[in-house]
This record gives structure tokens, C-alpha cells and sequence, in this order.
């Protein structure tokens, strides 16, 4: 899904070994506020290395701000062709972490070239999450303790869930899957919040994660209709580590980038839970074999047997 264009321009000094990125413009940004604007700002990576990066300055309420800023990244030559440009574009939030509008990624540099001029860019913005429905959403906190190897994963509560039942209601609950490799290492649940669809849960679920581990988990997360007599019936999901694109990613760095302090997110609930790298955007293909937009393991059941 596109979600604009991105204006910019490049420039690599061989001599300095020295890449310059000017974040120039944004055009036909999608409105994220009830006024029918956004307030928006980018954030520049050069992949892999996340620790070091850049933002600009937010504009406010435009579709089409004029950033005009300047960057620089020290990059040899030798590496500069196995590093992956990434702009993401968000919008600002006073009272709550801020909503990823999209992304753009450039993964050959050089493909335009030497660089050794500024050199001009258009690219389409590109929304990360590639299903949108009303499912609701989802708030969780995230607390990593790095000396201990302990990640707290707070499921705080949920809003505008979809009725599941006669009544206009559900019984919801989270289900939590540690992943690794694609296999399930360790799964947690919440308590069944009855009768309602703006369940509160406030429950601390904790993870043994060493330091050494950190960068290989992730987290998949399933709200769920408890049904005393027949099935359990998922009702949309979620995902977060480094291996996933957009919400889950950035808020899997920010827990990294502050250690010991809880960091809450609200995640839009999809059908499937989002596919595992910017590849699947730019491939339609992601690195657990997903050929149709999501992975093996990504993909949710349409019931889940028993609450247990």
C-alpha cells in the first residue's frame, strides 16, 4: 500500500568515505489526525546498525512537509554496497508513541551509480502494515533488563475488539508465543476478560532472554474468544521483535535503546501477523519462505483448540 513520496538526494565522498542523505520533501502523506493532517518527521538507518541515526525536525499538521535536512554517515567504500538505506516516516504523537506511516528502503546504494555527485530521488513511501481491518487494537509494554536476561512483556489492554459472540460481545484473552527459528520456544496467556471488548488486563509476563539471544527471538501475540463449549477463535494478532517490519520493530529497538524502563505501544490487530522483513515488501517474498504476503509460522489458525 502506498502512502506517498519521499523526496531525497544522495551523495558518497570516496575520499571522506562519507555518505550524505538531504531528506528534501514529502508529498500526498496520508491524514492521521481528526483534523485530516499529520504531524510528520523521518527517521534515517543504515542498516545494520541501528544505534546510530538520524531524524529530522516534525512538521506540523501537513501532508507535505519540507524537511530540507542534511545527514551524514561514515561508511567505507567496501561496505557501503552490503548496507540497506531506511527511511521510516511517522507520525508525531504528544501522548503516546508515535504511528509509523511508512517506510523506504534502499538496499543497493550504488545501483544509481558512483554517487560522486548529488544525486536525486523519488520513491514511493510504503505502508508496513500490508492488511488493514477492524479488529481493534492491542496495548503492550516492554521492559528489558539486559544484566539479568529478563524481558517483561506487560499486556496492558485492548480496544474496539471485534464481537465474537450473539450478544455483541467477547470473552477475550492474549496468547503469547516466544519464537525462535521458527520454532516455539515458550508460550504464556492472560486471564479471560468476560463479556466486553475493551478488556483491561494489566498483567507482567515474564521471559528469560540472555544478552546473547536478544537480537534472535520474537514475540507472537494472538487476542483470543474463549468459548466454554466449542472452539476458541482467534480474533487478530500481532508481532514484535527485530525480525518483523514497522510497530514491532521500532518498539523491540526502543526497549533495547532503554534499558530497565517500560515502553508502551498500541498494535493495530491484523488477520495475519505482519511478514518478517522489508523484503516481503519489496519481494513479496519474506526469509521464512513467504511467497503470499505472510510466513509459515506467521500465519494464525482460524480456531484454536482448547484454552490451554
Amino acid at each position: 500500500m502506498l502512502c506517498g513520496k519521499l523526496f531525497f538526494s544522495l551523495r558518497f565522498d570516496h575520499e571522506l568515505e562519507n555518505l550524505a542523505v538531504n531528506i528534501i520533501r514529502a508529498e500526498d502523506l496520508p491524514a492521521k489526525d481528526f483534523s485530516g493532517t499529520s504531524d510528520p518527521y523521518v527517521k534515517i538507518y543504515l542498516l545494520p546498525d541501528r544505534k546510530h541515526k538520524y531524524q529530522t525536525k516534525v512538521h506540523r499538521k501537513t501532508l507535505t512537509p519540507e524537511f530540507n535536512e542534511m545527514f551524514s554517515f561514515s561508511v567505507p567504500y567496501k561496505e557501503i554496497q552490503s548496507r540497506t538505506l531506511q527511511f521510516n516516516i511517522y507520525d508525531f504523537d504528544r501522548f503516546s508513541r508515535h504511528d509509523l506511516i511508512g517506510a523506504v528502503v534502499i538496499k543497493d546504494i550504488l545501483s544509481e551509480g558512483s554517487l560522486a555527485v548529488e544525486t536525486f530521488f523519488v520513491r514511493d513511501i510504503l505502508s508496513t502494515n500490508q492488511e488493514k481491518f477492524d479488529l481493534g487494537e492491542l496495548m503492550l509494554s516492554l521492559c528489558y533488563l539486559p544484566t539479568a536476561g529478563r524481558l517483561t512483556l506487560t499486556i496492558v489492554k485492548a480496544r474496539n475488539l471485534k464481537a465474537m459472540d450473539i450478544n455483541g460481545s467477547s470473552d477475550p484473552y492474549v496468547k503469547i508465543s516466544m519464537m525462535c527459528q521458527g520454532k516455539r520456544i515458550k508460550k504464556k496467556k492472560t486471564s479471560v476478560k468476560r463479556n466486553t471488548l475493551h478488556p483491561v488486563y494489566n498483567e507482567a509476563l515474564v521471559f528469560d532472554v540472555p544478552q546473547e539471544n536478544v537480537d534472535d527471538v520474537y514475540l507472537i501475540i494472538k487476542v483470543i474468544d474463549y468459548d466454554r463449549i466449542g472452539s476458541n477463535e482467534v480474533m487478530g494478532c500481532c508481532a514484535l521483535g527485530p525480525q518483523f517490519v514497522g510497530i514491532g520493530r521500532d518498539h523491540w529497538f526502543e526497549m533495547l535503546e532503554n534499558p530497565r524502563k517500560p515502553v508502551a505501544q498500541w498494535y493495530p490487530l491484523q488477520e495475519h501477523v505482519p511478514c518478517c522483513s522489508y523484503e516481503s515488501i519489496l519481494e513479496g517474498k519474506c526469509r521464512f519462505g513467504c511467497t503470499t504476503g505472510r510466513s509459515r509460522q506467521s500465519t494464525i489458525d482460524s480456531n484454536e483448540s482448547g484454552f490451554g
